[in-house]
């Protein structure tokens, strides 16, 4: 069972479905009057399964809503017993 929770593979759109009913539920922090805004995520790599993170700053992004997100992927899509890696970026502007 780790095994296969290790080699998971999860597709982006159902990845954003999971990442929007959470921000739905929790809303992420502010610092400052700024808003942390998470754009998307999507799934860069399996063993362990590794999760990039897109939000408009990641001072904002602080480890205990990090921490809520990787729960919730854990309830939603049955990862225990694997780590499971986030990597936070910020979103370039054009």
């Amino acid at each position: 069972m780790v095994a296969n929770n290790n080699a998971l593979r999860v597709p982006t759109a159902t990845l954003n479905q999971v990442l929007n009913e959470a921000i739905a539920l929790v809303q992420p922090p502010t610092d400052k009057g700024r808003r942390l805004k998470v754009l998307y995520i999507t799934q860069a790599s399996t063993k362990p399964p590794t999760f990039v993170i897109f939000v408009n700053s990641k001072k904002i992004f602080h480890f205990s809503y990090q921490r809520y997100i990787v729960n919730q992927l854990r309830k939603e899509f049955g990862l225990e017993g694997t780590p499971v890696r986030i990597i936070v970026r910020e979103k370039e502007d054009k």
